[in-house]
Parts: structure tokens; C-alpha cells; sequence
């Protein structure tokens, strides 16, 4: 009983993480925050890149996801579970070189393609070598050809009724 009182704070405190794992990757103490603020700068940073652009909506998405985590949240170890995403040491990582990129992209204005702008294609019948991958698909087998014209057609199910039942002609 005597002990109960001196120990029963210890347990109510929150657990400290002593070690990542990972060779490198320091604990970060106040991980929390450290992600709060990364995640509301790179939501302050990612509007300099046009709302329609594909990586802006991605870099949102995740990132105001991942920060309403971080607020709910007071624990790194529920912050983990809840992500899914690993340790909360590594999710700082990845955000300091989302910020990076961020960077990057506006720099390299990937969208600021015109919309006149003509990309000029060389053909070239030279043959490729066996270790470079071929990026063509080979030909589609003869039945999927036979499939798409069954579903073109409305004759599809007519033929997936007669497989389930022989007894209907």
C-alpha cells in the first residue's frame, strides 16, 4: 500500500519513447508538436501552387488528415496507431522533405506548361536492346476482344445467364 502511493504517478504519466530502432533517427521529445507545425507550415506553403493542380489537392488531402490526427491526439503512440504511417520521428522526416519538395516544385513550375505547347515526338525504328525494358503493352488475348464486343453489344448477359443455368435456351 505504502509503495501504491509513490508509484501510482509514475504510471499515470505518459510513456517515453527511449528508442526509435532505427540507426540515425533520433526520439524527438515534443514530436507532437514539432508535426503540428510542420503540417500548418506546409498548408501555408502549398497555397503558391494553383488549386487545380493534382499535387496541391494530394499534399492537403494527407496533410490536413494527418494533422487533425496530431490535435486529437496527445499521445506519439496513438498518433502512430491512428496514421498507420510509421513512428512519429519518421512522419517528421517525411513532412520536412514534403516542405522541400514544395519548394522545388515551385521553383520548377511543372504546371506552367502553355496551353498552345506542342511536345515533339521523334520516332526512331532503331531496335532496343535486351536489357531496356519495352514499355508497350503486348497484344490483348483474343477473348477480351470477344468480351468487349459481347458488352457493346448488350449480348454479355445473355451469355453469363446460359454458363449459370445450361437449362435456359
Amino acid at each position: 500500500m505504502f509503495l501504491w502511493r509513490f508509484t501510482r504517478p509514475l504510471m499515470m504519466m505518459a510513456r517515453v519513447k527511449e528508442t526509435t530502432g532505427i540507426v540515425g533517427l533520433d526520439v524527438v521529445p515534443n514530436a507532437r508538436e514539432v508535426l503540428i507545425g510542420l503540417y500548418s507550415k506546409t498548408l501555408k506553403e502549398i497555397q503558391a501552387v494553383p488549386e487545380d493542380e493534382g499535387y496541391r489537392k494530394a499534399v492537403e488531402s494527407f496533410t490536413r488528415h494527418r494533422l487533425k490526427v496530431c490535435q486529437e491526439e496527445n499521445d506519439w503512440g496513438a498518433i502512430e496507431k491512428r496514421l498507420g504511417c510509421g513512428q512519429v520521428e519518421e512522419l517528421i522526416e517525411e513532412a520536412e522533405d514534403e516542405l522541400k519538395l514544395i519548394d522545388k516544385m515551385i521553383e520548377w513550375d511543372p504546371w506552367g506548361v502553355p496551353e498552345d505547347y506542342e511536345c515533339e515526338v521523334i520516332e526512331n525504328d532503331a531496335p532496343v536492346p535486351r536489357h531496356v525494358p519495352l514499355h508497350r503493352p503486348g497484344p490483348l488475348p483474343e477473348e477480351f476482344y470477344k468480351t468487349l464486343e459481347n458488352v457493346t453489344t448488350g449480348t454479355l448477359e445473355d451469355i453469363t445467364i446460359k454458363k449459370k443455368d445450361p437449362s435456359i435456351a
